[in-house]
């Protein structure tokens, strides 16, 4: 049986991957210091991480005793993409309250 590989959206849809991936934007961490920001057990975490590792948004490597995670933001390209392409109706939408806002004055 093969591992079901989690896309982007579904990485991100949670918030503790999010919340994750924020803290790994900054720079590498040890999981030790990844589960020391949240309420959840380390084992909790570490399935988060695997998640995020399998939409090839971090990886892992052995240092030592623990495992350093570091961000791998490229795939986030992709969400970035999708939204764009919605930010069209945003801005007509804006536009056509912007019209009828200074119609009115």
């Amino acid at each position: 049986m093969t591992a079901v590989k989690h896309d982007v959206f579904q990485a991100i849809a949670d918030p503790t991957r999010r919340e994750v991936l924020g803290l790994l934007a900054n720079k590498e961490l040890a999981i030790s210091e990844i589960t020391s920001h949240f309420p959840i057990s380390r084992t909790a975490i570490a399935k988060h991480l695997h998640i995020l590792s399998e939409a090839n948004l971090v990886s892992g490597k052995k240092v030592g005793r623990e495992k350093i995670y570091q961000l791998h933001p490229e795939p986030l390209t992709e969400v970035k993409q999708w939204l764009s392409y919605y930010e069209q109706f945003w801005n007509n939408k804006l536009s056509i309250l912007k019209h009828i806002v200074e119609k009115d004055d």
